[in-house]
């Protein structure tokens, strides 16, 4: 596994082909994940290891990428914190009581991942057994400020604004919801690890929400503290980070002492690379819309990134964002096929 060329470009070394996998590599894109999903809720097929591990390995096989994802949600952990968690239809995730005052924080539990959430640590279990050493797993978790700003907002929002009301009015309360973030991440996250997986992925959705100042007070520190305790425990795991709209922030992202920066599409890769130096691999950063090209559009973008990339070491092919569910799933598996063929090594 040590070999497998998606953890050799995590870790910055040569490696034969460029290595790819796509966000939500596994979803409403593909028919086989669609007739599962007809059986169950979406929180049901996370809560089953066997058809979690089911969708999990589904691209692996159909894609051919070099590293599987597994099949959960970046708010499972708040649930098993004691907040109520619905998903409403045409909506998304609903948080029914969000957090309003100290009291809520209070009442946050932490908790260990495998009497909370087993259900997780099962299906990475599963799923490592069915990938049988052909590619690796990844696990994932959100990044504080993003999981906040659902729990204190309770819905999706364009503006975030009951997190930036806190955070402006009662500072000590909102860093006391982010300490409390940030050790639920790192022990939910090693025990990802220690089920299997073999790299792991911060989610920060909204971090680009953020302007660098805030960035510096309310977010860095808390993704500093999760990626270090997870290098204490097991620093042979590299750690990749992503959020979108983060350009204006790029200069920073190295600091949280991720291995890997993704990048989405709003940021030429080349100039990503320039900015955050040859230390530092990349994960991106194709535009999903592209997708919706020809096959021989989709090819000529394939060929633009991997120019931009100028053939150095530590880059993993990745879109800016996960897959559209409009996409056509062999326009997906020609864009692996593009992948390995123009980013082979001569």
């Amino acid at each position: 596994m040590r070999e497998n060329r998606f953890l050799k470009a995590c870790r910055g070394e040569e490696v034969d082909t460029t290595p790819v996998w796509l966000m939500r590599q596994a979803g409403r894109y593909l028919p086989q994940y669609m007739e599962i999903r007809r059986r169950t809720t979406f929180l049901g097929l996370c809560k089953t290891p066997e058809l979690a591990a089911e969708v999990t390995v589904q691209p692996v096989d159909y894609l051919g990428v070099d590293a599987a994802i597994l099949f959960s949600d970046i708010l499972i952990p708040l649930e098993a914190m004691g907040m109520r968690l619905e998903f409403a239809p045409d909506e998304g995730p609903v948080f029914p009581e969000p957090i309003r005052s100290a009291q809520d924080v209070d009442r946050l539990e932490p908790f260990d991942p495998t009497e909370r959430t087993p259900f997780t640590l099962e299906a990475i279990r599963l799923t490592v057994r069915a990938l049988d050493g052909k590619v690796p797993l990844i696990g994932f978790a959100g990044a504080p400020f993003t999981l906040a700003a659902y729990m204190v907002e309770g819905r999706g929002s364009k503006s975030w604004m009951q997190l930036k009301r806190l955070m402006a009015q009662e500072r000590g309360l909102a860093h006391a919801l982010f300490d409390k973030l940030a050790d639920t991440i790192s022990d939910y996250l090693a025990a990802q690890v220690e089920a299997g997986c073999r790299a792991l992925q911060i989610f920060d959705s909204w971090g680009g929400e953020l302007d660098a100042e805030d960035f510096r007070r309310w977010s860095l520190p808390y993704l500093q503290r999760i990626v270090s305790d997870l290098k204490s425990q097991h620093p042979h795991v590299p750690v990749i980070y992503f959020g979108t709209c983060m350009s204006h922030l790029l200069d920073l992202l190295p600091e949280t002492g991720a291995d890997v920066i993704g990048l989405d599409w709003r940021i030429d890769l080349g100039e990503a690379r320039k900015r955050l130096g040859p230390e530092v691999a990349v994960q991106g950063n194709l535009d999903p819309a592209a997708l919706f090209l020809s096959k021989q559009e989709i090819s000529a973008r394939v060929q633009k990134i991997l120019e931009r990339n100028a053939g150095r070491p530590g880059h993993i092919f990745n879109l800016g964002h996960g897959v559209y569910p409009l996409t056509d799933p062999e326009h997906a598996r020609h864009l692996v096929a593009e992948v390995h063929r123009l980013g082979a090594r001569g």
